[in-house]
Order: C-alpha cells, then structure tokens, then sequence
C-alpha cells in the first residue's frame, strides 16, 4: 500500500511538467498549493481550471488534493471524471484501484453497452457514428448526382460508412446512460425511502460508492445502488459527466 501512494503522488509529480508549460494561471496556482500542503485552495484552484476547460490531467490533480484531504468520495468522483474525459488515462485508473482497493468500494455496475464505451473517449463515439452515417449517405447519393459509373468501390464503402454507425449505436448509448452514474460524496450518507429529511433510512451509503441516478424531485435524487433503491440529497452525490 505505501508502494501505491508514493506512485500516486509520483503520478501528481508527473503533470507538474506540463502545467508549467500551459498558459493555465489556475493550473499552475493548484500546483504550487497542492506542494505547499494548502490543498483546500489547490482544490479550489483546480476546480477553477476545470470550469474554463475540463481535462484528464486537471482532474487527475483534483482527485489527489481531495484525497489528501481525506474526502474519498469526491477524489473517487474526480478520477471516474478523468476517465469520461480520456478512457486511456492510466494515472486515473491506477488511482482508482488503489482508492477502491484501501476503502472496499466496489467498481459501478455497467452494462455491455455502457462498457463498451468505455473503450475510446467518451466523445469519440460520437463523431465516429456521425462519420459513418455521413460517409454511408454520401456513397449513396453522390454517384446519382454526380452521375458517376457504377462501381463495386462505392457501394463498399458505404456499407462500411453504415456498418461502423450502426456498430458505434450501442456505445454512444452507453455514453448517455452512464452520464447517470453519480459517486457519493460524504460518508454515512442516509438512502432514505422517500424524499424528505424526515423519511426513514433504508441504508447508508459509503463515500465513494457508486449510484445511478433514476430520476429527480426537488434537492433529492432517486438513485439504484448495491444496497437498493432509494433518495438521496443531490448535493452528496457527484455525476461522473463533469459536463
């Protein structure tokens, strides 16, 4: 385990490079508080930076000052937030294993689909299902307007303009309902059975754990999780698109 940590602030270490050389003034504030141990203002920093432009590596950063201050849950947030940006990043993950593996918060639930976009950055799937689409439509109907010789070539590539759009469906689908998958922030926090302070408990929920959120009702959310079906105040759990 003290292995795990001094890779991860070897991993915090690494993106110093990078911030110095980016025009970042909020970046480079979270940095500098973030070395000094003042990691309320790096968090405020970082999170400034985020709301200008959102990035793997800032929320990378995010999740290593939240975790040094001891909120699991919101560094947990932060680094399934780096991932929706960048699948690839593996500093995330890594953080991510050694998070779960020290606390016993278990990875989401996903389904096939929601997993397979998980694969590419969340906006890649997008744009290669817009790409299909249009490169099918465009083999399609330019020959007739241009009036160009039947060709075998053409009709190829628009079966595969349309196969790769029909493929990328269920990953963009994914995309839209794992933006429903939210992290919750604080410990102990109660599942109540109806949305209000007053409402019984039917569970309390771990920092860091994951839930999905169904639907929402007023400053509550109601949200499945591993212990169940229940409401919870909107303000503890934290949705993984940053977006």
């Amino acid at each position: 385990m003290v292995a795990s940590l001094v890779a991860l602030v070897t991993q915090f270490s690494a993106l110093t490079g990078w911030c110095e050389a980016s025009g970042d003034i909020s970046f480079r504030n979270g940095i500098e508080a973030y070395q000094t141990g003042q990691f309320v203002d790096a968090a405020k920093s970082f999170r400034e930076s985020l709301s200008q432009r959102p990035s793997a590596g800032t929320f990378v950063n995010l999740g290593m000052t939240e975790w040094r201050r001891g909120r699991t849950g919101a560094a947990i947030l932060a680094w399934e937030q780096a991932l929706w940006v960048d699948s690839l990043n593996q500093s995330a993950r890594n953080n991510l294993k050694f998070a779960r593996e020290s606390t016993g918060v278990d990875e989401p639930r996903l389904e096939w689909y929601e997993t397979a976009s998980t694969w590419l950055p969340t906006n890649s799937w997008g744009w290669i299902a817009g790409a299909g689409l249009w490169l099918a439509l465009g083999m399609m109907t330019l020959p007739m307007v241009l009036r160009w010789r039947k060709s075998s070539w053409y009709q190829a590539l628009a079966a595969l303009g349309l196969g790769v759009f029909l493929l990328s469906l269920p990953a963009h689908f994914g995309v839209m309902t794992r933006a429903r998958i939210g992290f919750v922030l604080e410990r102990k926090t109660p599942l109540r059975l109806t949305p209000t302070e007053e409402a019984d408990t039917v569970a309390t929920l771990t920092a860091g754990e994951s839930a999905r959120q169904l639907r929402v009702q007023g400053d509550y959310a109601f949200v499945s999780t591993r212990s169940g079906l229940g409401w919870i105040e909107r303000d503890k759990l934290g949705l993984v698109c940053p977006l």
